[in-house]
């Protein structure tokens, strides 16, 4: 049955890619980018996909409770690299207004029609780094930590009024995302900096998060599969085998 979903994050990555999968599938997708020239681009090249602006970070997410949705797939993101004892505190803030405040509150936007109906589905974009954090990423991980406290939260809460929520938490893909947030702490890390001691550690951290990442249609396909599901778990590592890596970490 073709279902109503929005994505936030669409002008790239997965959600640009999930939202292009969705539509062919038949699904009516509204598209949300950050900026005007986001969703012009991504009107231009996909004209069969509903695009608007929604800047979660903004009053903007009022707009999606104009929507009668089935799904809201809480993807868009930032990232930031640093070691915890040097990064910009203000850096830190503005990951947190847009990966855990944003997606709160575009959620709250939504699960009151959801509620009201008794169905609904909200997927949030966690990560690896949602239960494993690495020298320099931490940051990022704190955000991610926070979303996946949010997403087990929610699901608790909001099982017994028909509302499904469910996390999906993808490894290194080639999006461009990894790249420039490994790349984010070298316009301010130095070797004045009180981590620079570690700066030869901090290098081989990014060369190895970045190196060899795989097809980001995977996560695509995991995000159709989670639209279309009649159930979902609390997490869906992507590639599955994450899930194994994972149960062995210590």
């Amino acid at each position: 049955m073709a279902k109503t979903v929005l994505i936030t994050g669409a002008g790239s990555g997965f959600g640009k890619l999930a939202a292009i999968s969705l539509q062919a599938r038949g699904h009516h997708v509204i598209a949300s980018t950050e900026t005007d020239a986001q969703a012009a681009a991504l009107s231009a090249e996909v004209p069969e996909l509903e695009v608007i602006r929604i800047d979660i970070t903004t009053a903007d997410v009022e707009r999606a409770a104009g929507y009668d949705l089935d799904v809201l797939i809480n993807n868009a993101g930032a990232g930031q690299t640093g070691p915890i004892a040097d990064v910009p505190i203000d850096r830190v803030r503005r990951l947190f207004d847009v990966n855990v405040f944003g997606t709160m509150a575009i959620t709250q936007q939504v699960v009151p029609k959801m509620v009201a109906k008794g169905s609904g589905r909200i997927i949030i974009m966690s990560s690896i780094a949602g239960v494993l954090a690495a020298a320099t990423f931490g940051p990022y991980s704190m955000t991610k930590f926070a979303l996946e406290a949010m997403g087990k939260a929610m699901r608790g809460e909001l099982a017994a009024l028909g509302v499904d929520v469910t996390l999906i938490n993808p490894g290194p893909y080639q999006t461009g995302f990894n790249d420039t947030m490994a790349a984010s702490m070298w316009e301010w890390f130095s070797d004045q900096s009180v981590n620079a001691g570690a700066t030869e550690l901090f290098q081989a951290v990014g060369q190895m998060v970045t190196a060899n990442q795989a097809d980001p249609q995977e996560v695509a396909d995991k995000l159709v599969e989670l639209v279309e599901a009649e159930t979902t778990t609390e997490n869906n590592f992507v590639p599955a085998e994450l899930a194994a890596f994972i149960g062995g970490a210590s």
